[in-house]
């Protein structure tokens, strides 16, 4: 008898699974999941109104521990600069080609002197924003990552810029 009831749930939780995530989903590797369809729109948030650069600055972080930032942030948030040696716009390039291989991230916006993407957690969906900075008489690249939503991001943003330092002192840039 208990074999047969065992047997039936689970026979029920497959059937049942298979229409909350479809089944071609169970073959995909999960570095290509970006999120659980059902919660996808729920932890995306809204792009803050205060990135971008203004006066020579990116915006401060904001009390919650899921932000890190290059420029006059305190020590829970600071982070060092990216540093080059080639000129601007070859550092540039070699940035947006990193961006294009970080995992769940796209380019949002792209200046002369600024780039702005975004990375969606693998899981729930939820979106940090990344910015870069590059002042003009200046061979460093000023970084800003923060999340959108939440208190704290286990420190995925700052483990994040870290890799993409890492990946493009590889370039010898």
């Amino acid at each position: 008898m208990y074999r047969f009831l065992s047997l039936l749930c689970g026979t029920l939780i497959i059937f049942t699974s298979s229409f909350i995530v479809p089944a071609t989903a169970w073959a995909t590797p999960s570095s290509q999941i970006a999120a659980l369809p059902i919660v996808k729109n729920i932890f995306a948030g809204h792009s803050p109104d205060n990135l971008g650069v203004n006066e020579d600055h990116l915006a401060s972080c904001p009390n919650s521990p899921n932000c890190v930032l290059s420029q006059d942030a305190d020590t829970a948030h600071s982070i060092s600069p990216i540093v080059y040696d080639t000129d601007l716009d070859t550092a540039r390039e070699a940035l947006l080609k990193i961006l294009t291989v970080v995992p769940r991230t796209q380019i949002i916006e792209q200046q002369d002197n600024y780039i702005r993407a975004q990375s969606e957690s693998r899981l729930m969906g939820f979106i940090d924003d990344l910015e870069f900075y590059f002042p003009k008489n200046e061979k460093i690249i000023h970084l800003r990552s923060a999340s959108r939503l939440g208190e704290s991001d286990l420190g995925v943003n700052r483990r994040r810029l870290e890799q993409i330092r890492l990946a493009f002192q590889d370039l010898n840039t």
